[in-house]
């Protein structure tokens, strides 16, 4: 025994705690519910889901003895009185389930009831003693006793119906009797007048429901400023109108801009980041703010408010929602530094604290400080404001840059403010950090996030990184969107691995998520590095960066046919589902997505060589579909509609990127 733990012996139990009381005992629920799914946290924080969404509840739900247990899952919108209900299944072992749908946006309310049910009691051991033989006319009359008892508790309708069963069952054959009780419609007469004895209800937990786009959209992004002809014209918010058509064309539903704001000038970055700005560098559209305006303002370079209003109008035509960029930083030029000076961090020498992420300085950005005297709560509003001013300009969706570096409760407010007047509004977080705190910014309400994909390159850290993101919490809470490349990540793989290393992960991206989303020039397999770092030479970050879209060697085609397969294929809507197939080679990864009613089966092989032609035996996975192993499927090639038919489980197959690194397959027995 150590001096330590003399120092700190562990604290004696207080009798008056360690003790049940009978007045509670009497009181506690005799039914156990237990270990109810989905829940977060035990219901601190609601389970994600989307309009025409099945919620599959699982519980396990046991009392003493041999009753048998009536259970069922109620739920409502929190916006209605009235309660939905369905009765859940027994699967065995105490294990029970069911499933709902929800049907409009906004937060949800379910829990799980169950009491014993004396008539289905009552009818198991019937039914088990009269098929033994064992005399049951003393068990007919507590039957009888039974319905008596039902229909003087009963009122109107369902009492006369109760009278008449009582009737029935009195005038008829021993034999008889027991087949009218235990027919399923005096079941569902009994139930109706059930008293439900011994009642126990879980905890009511909570669901967020939202639109379909949370779940499932493709994502291209673009600085419009660089919609131009010429390196020396800004471009225009007009001028993304001829960008339209093509960003349609290849199957995207929301375009997506960095922020769109005023452009400070102080310690403006120049091209690759430089710290001294020429005089026509744009800088950084990160460094929000300028004598012009701060968030809510437009940058004058890009157009007029008006120009922009056309502009959301216009892509909504082509199927495309506008989605900005929500950057809670500023330029030290932001206005707020003067109307506002409460809101920021101050050095002794009285100059501003600029953003640092060692060993990366940002001179041209400050942050503010959420809880400063100042800042509470009008710093709070302020920001709220900002975003309800955008919506009304047409904007639903926003992706957050680093929310990670801003406070949780902030988010959690925000958020659920927000979409309480607008539960249409989708926000998505692009937190590149530890894994519990990307989960968390789900859990606080961001309806999407960045995620590792970008760094999973390997069979084993994909098949890893897919599988986890299955599997609960991540499942309940966190909906990843595979961003292929970003402004600020020109990844690694991508930097020698030529066209195909880009359609390797293009084809991961949209096959392995329901959402995904690539920053413009990834059509052009644009992978020129900064030496020895993640980051694109000539970033646009701080130029302007004119592109001919036509250029030799793009995958345009590529991607709009992975995007029209994304939506032919319901199987494909969602990361959920996914599971992973034996392939008997390191550099394939093989799974498969399929719909909850088995109608949609997509089988996905990539090679994850974008040199070397790769071969291997694989299985089709005929036992999903309770077929034997020399079963006869068919296969349909999504990117080329060429057929075949598969003889057994164990096929071939052979993948050469020079021609196409990725194999997608419809698989169906007809």
């Amino acid at each position: 025994m150590t001096a330590e733990f003399l120092q700190h012996p562990l604290p004696e139990l207080n009798d008056s705690t360690s003790l049940l009381p009978l007045s509670k005992a009497l009181l506690m629920p005799r039914i156990a519910i237990e270990d109810t799914m989905p829940v977060i946290d035990g219901g601190e924080f609601a389970v994600k889901a989307v309009e025409g969404e099945r919620v599959h509840v699982t519980s396990k739900v046991f009392a003493d003895g041999h009753d048998q247990l009536a259970v069922r899952v109620r739920w409502r919108s929190i916006t209605h009185e009235h309660w939905h209900s369905v009765a859940m299944n027994e699967l065995g072992n105490n294990a029970w389930e069911c499933a709902f749908t929800v049907t409009v946006q906004g937060p949800h309310q379910y829990c799980v009831e169950a009491w014993v049910d004396q008539f289905a009691s009552f009818c198991y051991e019937l039914g088990k003693k009269h098929m033994a033989g064992v005399p049951v006319s003393l068990e007919l009359q507590e039957g009888r006793n039974q319905i008596q008892q039902a229909a003087e508790r009963s009122e109107g309708e369902l009492r006369e119906r109760l009278l008449l069963l009582h009737q029935q069952v009195s005038g008829l054959l021993e034999t008889e009797q027991v087949a009218r009780f235990l027919h399923k419609d005096s079941a569902g007469l009994m139930a109706e007048a059930d008293l439900r004895p011994y009642l126990s209800t879980s905890a009511i937990y909570p669901i967020d429901v939202e639109r379909q786009q949370a779940l499932f959209a493709s994502w291209y992004e673009l600085f419009p400023r660089s919609v131009t002809d010429d390196p020396a014209r800004h471009g225009t918010f007009n001028d993304v109108h001829s960008r339209l058509a093509m960003i349609h064309d290849m199957g995207f539903d929301v375009l997506y801009f960095p922020p769109i704001h005023p452009i400070g000038r102080s310690h403006r970055k120049g091209k690759n980041n430089a710290l001294n700005a020429g005089p026509d560098d744009p800088g950084s559209p990160y460094a929000i703010g300028s004598e012009e305006g701060g968030h809510d303002a437009i940058h004058s370079q890009l157009g007029s408010r008006e120009d922009f209003r056309r502009l959301v109008a216009a892509a909504a035509d082509h199927g495309l929602e506008v989605a900005l960029d929500f950057a809670i930083q500023c330029s030290q030029d932001h206005p707020w530094l003067t109307q506002h000076p409460g809101w920021f961090n101050w050095r002794p020498d009285g100059t501003i604290k600029y953003a640092e992420n060692p060993p990366k300085k940002y001179q041209d950005i400050v942050n503010v400080d959420f809880y400063a005297a100042d800042a509470i709560p009008s710093l709070w509003i302020e920001l709220r404001d900002i975003v309800i001013g955008w919506v009304k300009e047409g904007v639903k969706t926003f992706r957050v840059d680093n929310p990670h570096t801003k406070p949780l409760p902030f988010w959690q407010w925000l958020i659920s403010d927000v979409r309480a007047s607008h539960p249409e509004v989708i926000f998505l977080a692009e937190a590149f950090t530890t894994p519990a705190m990307m989960a968390r910014l789900g859990k606080v309400g961001y309806s999407q996030s960045y995620t590792y994909f970008t760094w999973r390159n390997t069979k084993s850290e994909l098949s890893e990184y897919l599988t986890q993101l299955n599997q609960s919490p991540w499942r309940e809470c966190y909906r990843p969107n595979f961003f292929v490349n970003t402004p600020d990540i020109n990844p690694g793989f991508l930097h020698g691995s030529g066209r195909a290393g880009f359609l390797i992960r293009a084809a991961l991206a949209t096959m392995g998520s329901g959402l995904w989303g690539m920053y413009s020039g990834f059509e052009l397999c644009e992978s020129a590095p900064v030496p020895g770092k993640e980051e694109y030479l000539d970033s646009e970050k701080y130029e302007l960066r004119p592109r001919d879209f036509t250029a030799a060697g793009n995958i345009i085609a590529e991607i709009a046919q992975l995007n029209r397969i994304r939506r032919q294929n319901p199987a494909l809507q969602t990361h959920l589902g996914l599971t992973l197939y034996n392939a008997w080679n390191d550099n394939i990864l093989y799974f498969g997505k399929r719909s909850e009613d088995g109608s949609n089966f997509i089988l996905v092989a990539v090679s994850l060589d974008p040199f070397n032609a790769q071969e291997a035996h694989f299985e089709l996975p005929l036992w999903e579909m309770g077929l034997p192993d020399d079963a006869q499927t068919q296969g349909e090639d999504l990117m080329n509609g060429h057929r075949w038919t598969w003889y057994g489980k164990t096929q071939f197959m052979r993948i050469e990127p020079w021609h196409q690194p990725f194999g997608i397959w419809r698989i169906s027995t007809s």
